[in-house]
């Protein structure tokens, strides 16, 4: 057992001799391999994406890239984070975000702000007045406009192949740079909509006609046909008729076609000369009264009218008609319907019912309907503006007979009402047209 032991220690001690002779040996060879090892790595590493994010993270905040104001930094991180978002690197665009947000919590807010200024394709230039102005570029650079000739062709169509032909897209172009969206940027179809709750379902076209001074595209959008047939449908109803009927076009049926105006009321002011009593003291004084009273008529598209005959001036009695239904007071406003027949409004109004009396003397009753018919004229300038009167009567229903009490028409008695325009009545939009 002694020489097997020993034999295999010293067969052992021979193997382990060999290994450092055959180390000692190949050293230099395997020393090149593993320094020629070590260069491929560290060429592979820095070839790596990981080691290029790491070396721009170090070299950006290390190298004094990134500002010491705290808005500007987030700003920084954020921009760095949608460039590797874009590059599909979510990792670390994720850094970079929950960075940024640490920073400055509203930074995604603060940054679409700052990105949502329209930009402009325009030069600026200086007048002799030292004033900015903004000349469109390209499109109407290359673009020469022809001078409009009325006898060749209406402004309408002028417009629409000045807009064809330099390929507008966009409704109109703001003069000056703003931080708010500009109204440029809607759709074609919202500021049409928009129109129709400016004419709302009062028909105030004359707001609707300020609009289309504003530049060419709300000129084109303001003339639009289904906008002012609308009008016209809402002015005289299944009656508008087509426009076979002598008009161009709706605008032109709405503007010469006799109708009646709803952003107003019209007045008739009526002056007359009444004898006085005489005088006890002298019985040969004998005095004159010169009386004057007012009547105003308040129309409603929905076929309502409001009648009001009292002294008051206009300044004080036409704020009393701007709601549908009037308030209760003394004299009482007259309400009913009205019909327009190509020019004669007829009208039909009742006083208001006072339940007290109606109460107190429920044995007798009472009550008047009124009846007058109009002409529509038009006088120098006022197109429209004047109610001829045509017929005035009051039916009278006492018990069970009912009279009819026509009246004449004396001119110095009821003279025509002419259409005064009310700021306060289309101060308000309800309803669109």
């Amino acid at each position: 057992m002694d020489q097997a032991s020993g034999g295999m220690s010293g067969s052992g001690g021979d193997v382990e001799g060999g290994d450092d002779q055959e180390e000692s040996s190949s050293s230099p060879k395997s020393t090149d391999a593993l320094e020629e090892f070590r260069q491929e790595w560290k060429r592979e590493l820095k070839s790596s994406p990981q080691h290029v994010v790491k070396q721009t993270t170090r070299s950006s905040s290390e190298g004094g890239t990134i500002p010491h104001n705290v808005v500007d930094k987030a700003t920084t991180y954020f921009k760095l984070g949608i460039e590797h978002e874009e590059k599909g690197k979510m990792y670390e665009a994720i850094q970079y975000y929950r960075r940024a947000v640490q920073l400055y919590p509203d930074i995604e807010f603060h940054i679409f702000q700052a990105h949502s200024q329209p930009t402009f394709s325009e030069e600026t230039q200086i007048d002799d007045d030292h004033e900015e102005t903004y000349v469109e570029e390209d499109v109407e650079s290359g673009v020469e406009e022809e001078e409009f000739d009325p006898e060749k062709t209406d402004l309408l169509t002028h417009l629409q192949l000045l807009s064809l032909r330099q390929q507008r897209r966009s409704l109109c172009f703001a003069q000056l740079p703003t931080n708010a969206t500009h109204i440029s940027a809607l759709p074609m179809e919202v500021f049409l909509f928009i129109l129709r709750w400016v004419v709302s379902s009062e028909l105030d076209v004359r707001s609707l006609e300020m609009c289309s001074r504003v530049c060419r595209g709300f000129y084109i959008c303001c003339r639009d046909p289904e906008i002012w047939r609308s009008a016209c449908m809402r002015a005289w109803g299944v009656k508008g008729g087509n426009l076979s009927s002598g008009y161009s076009s709706w605008r032109d049926m709405f503007i010469r076609r006799p109708r009646l105006h709803f952003g107003g009321c019209y007045i008739a002011k009526t002056t007359y000369i009444r004898h006085g009593e005489n005088s006890f003291q002298d019985q040969f004084y004998r005095p004159w009264h010169l009386v004057e009273y007012y009547r105003y008529l308040r129309f409603f598209s929905d076929g309502r009218v409001l009648m009001l005959t009292t002294p008051e001036a206009p300044a004080s009695c036409v704020g009393l008609l701007k709601r549908r239904v009037p308030p209760a007071r003394k004299p009482p406003i007259l309400s009913g319907y009205f019909r327009l027949h190509d020019t004669i409004v007829s009208i039909v109004v009742t006083p208001s019912i006072d339940r007290k009396v109606t109460r107190s003397y429920s044995n007798f009753t009472e009550s008047h309907t009124f009846h007058l018919e109009l002409e529509i004229l038009s006088h120098k300038k006022a197109l429209h503006g004047q109610l001829a009167w045509r017929g005035y009567s009051v039916f009278t229903q006492r018990g069970g007979t009912e009279t009819n009490t026509p009246f004449d028409l004396v001119a110095q008695r009821y003279p025509p009402f002419w259409y005064s325009r009310v700021k306060s009545y289309m101060a308000e939009t309800k309803t669109p047209v």
